[in-house]
């Protein structure tokens, strides 16, 4: 944390308030310097790591200019472009900017059109002239090209956030075209959390003589902060293991489970459900504001479980689109659906995660880092545990290399062994819930979440409402029972517990009559004392070496 206190900045006190109500007592390292360099007019191109503050770092001080400029110009007009690769992320800059402007929305407005598929629905929206529009390059691109935006003699301001994937999204001709159409001089922010080729070029096309803030951090939080672990199985005892760790309460808190695939999340929700373990997922299929509400819910504390795919294409921007090696290309209706714009490891901003676990290891070090970047953010503690099946070894080492890890003594992911034949009993158990997740069970599920989503959407409220019959029709249509639910695996009984686990698991065993698998997290603060780890229960072997 910064040395200086947000009072100390020359802010207005409309926003310090705001600030004030966030529970921001001191600026994060990212904003104490920033701030001050921006409110000078400089052009910052800024590179810190996830959950450091990137976001207030540019909003605080571009808020502060508009305020001022208020105070000498009356006219309506929109003054800054907020440029973001990923409509979630839209989502959650646009909450950011609200919470900072709650005592001066009247003098700063601001609107998102990131998320909405329907153009001519934002005209009305941007005919009032908001100060701040956030939005993709290429739906601002083609509000310009339509004239609803024209800032060439308003602009005061340009951000582009999470900089590093907006050429990797595909938005390079997008917006190299927007750039046209903006005037000569303006401020500009270029914030990323690596500094690549891309933003090397997007520094020429967009910043003058900007200053460069390069903070020294490393790119996780420490070992006293985030606690990194990894458990080296095969691909069966992954399913094993997670059933464990759940049932069993080792792990606590909410958690992000990620996988590599779409089709994975899925066969691991049914496999959970078997165990009524209630889990959401979180895909590039859903729409957007499904995938946005999915994440307000999951940080109001609504779910404890969320299976993200965190797909090829987005998990490692260098690839740009190219499909990795052993990676067969799927038919069907799944990969066209997916939404390009989309990215569950980057930008979005889950709250107050206690555990990232990798059921699939990711495939490049930038997405691992930005997984386990989604826990132990701000000063919260957090601990990111990674399966790692024999073939994903080469990336094991290629983490532990990129974060100063080094031979089996001085890892960076803490081997845990667990003694499997302790919980050997449950095998039979993942085994019969798993005969029950088919393909066909699979493609079923998906096929029931694209009909739940046509029963919500509204864009068919109207088409409905003029044709009752086919809403009655869909509405009634045969329930889908995608997996068999097998009422006998619910309850844990005693004899298969360990011994070693038994103060633990007694807590939801169901003995007592507890609900197992409901959650008891129903607040966004957890009830595990602080330092307090479930992992530590398990017996920990030093790995041998060969």
């Amino acid at each position: 944390m910064g040395s200086l206190r947000f009072h100390e900045l020359g802010l207005d006190d409309r926003l310090l308030k705001a600030i004030a109500d966030l529970g921001w007592a001191k600026p994060t390292l990212i904003q104490e310097k920033a701030i001050p360099l921006a409110m000078e007019g400089k052009d910052l191109l800024a590179r810190a790591r996830t959950g450091s503050g990137k976001t207030a770092a540019y909003a605080i001080p571009v808020i502060q200019s508009l305020l001022q400029a208020k105070m000498s110009v009356s006219e309506q007009a929109i003054r800054v472009l907020i440029l973001v690769p990923t409509k979630e992320l839209g989502q959650q800059v646009l909450q950011m900017i609200r919470q900072l402007t709650v005592y001066c929305a009247r003098d700063i407005r601001v609107a998102d059109i990131s998320g909405h598929a329907d153009i001519s629905a934002q005209r009305p929206i941007l005919m009032e002239k908001p100060d701040i529009v956030v939005g993709t390059p290429s739906r601002v691109l083609t509000h310009m090209t339509q004239q609803t935006i024209c800032v060439r003699d308003t602009l005061q301001a340009l951000v582009i956030d999470e900089a590093d994937l907006v050429f990797s999204f595909g938005f390079e001709e997008d917006l190299k075209n927007l750039l046209c159409q903006l005037p000569k001089i303006f401020q500009s922010f270029l914030m990323s959390a690596t500094f690549n080729e891309d933003v090397q070029a997007l520094k020429e096309l967009v910043l003058h003589n900007p200053v460069t803030l390069k903070l020294e951090e490393s790119q996780l939080p420490d070992s006293s902060q985030l606690t990194q672990y990894q458990i080296q199985c095969e691909e069966e005892d992954k399913f094993l293991l997670l059933y464990t760790l759940l049932k069993l309460s080792l792990i606590r808190g909410k958690t992000i489970i990620f996988v590599n695939e779409v089709e994975k999340s899925y066969r691991l929700k049914l496999f959970l459900e078997q165990f009524s373990i209630p889990a959401c997922v979180l895909n590039s299929e859903l729409p957007v504001q499904s995938r946005c509400h999915i994440i307000s819910q999951f940080n109001q504390g609504f779910y404890d479980y969320i299976i993200a795919s965190d797909e090829y294409a987005l998990a490692d921007p260098s690839a740009k689109g190219k499909r990795p090696e052993g990676k067969k290309k799927k038919g069907g209706r799944g990969e066209k659906g997916q939404d390009k714009e989309y990215g569950v490891s980057r930008g979005i901003d889950f709250q107050n995660v206690s555990t990232v676990l990798n059921f699939d290891f990711p495939q490049s070090v930038d997405s691992y880092i930005h997984r386990a970047g989604r826990t132990a953010r701000a000063n919260n503690p957090g601990v990111a545990l990674t399966f790692v099946s024999h073939p994903e070894l080469p990336l094991l080492t290629k983490v532990e290399e990129a974060l100063g890890g080094g031979g089996t003594e001085d890892c960076v992911l803490r081997p845990y062994r667990f003694r499997m034949e302790e919980v050997e009993g449950f095998r039979y158990r993942c085994r019969d819930a798993m005969r029950s997740v088919t393909k066909q069970a699979i493609k079923e599920a998906r096929l029931k979440e694209i009909k739940e989503e046509l029963l919500n959407s509204e864009k068919l409220k109207t088409y409905f409402e003029d044709n009752p019959r086919d809403f009655q029709l869909l509405r009634h249509d045969k329930p889908l029972h995608p997996a068999i639910v097998k009422p006998h695996l619910k309850n844990v009984p005693d004899y298969l517990v360990p011994p070693t686990l038994r103060s633990i698991a007694d807590l939801r065993t169901g003995r007592k009559g507890r609900r197992i698998g409901a959650s008891r997290f129903h607040g966004t603060k957890s009830k595990v004392r602080r330092g307090q780890n479930p992992l530590h229960s398990f017996k920990y072997t030093k790995s041998k070496k060969q």
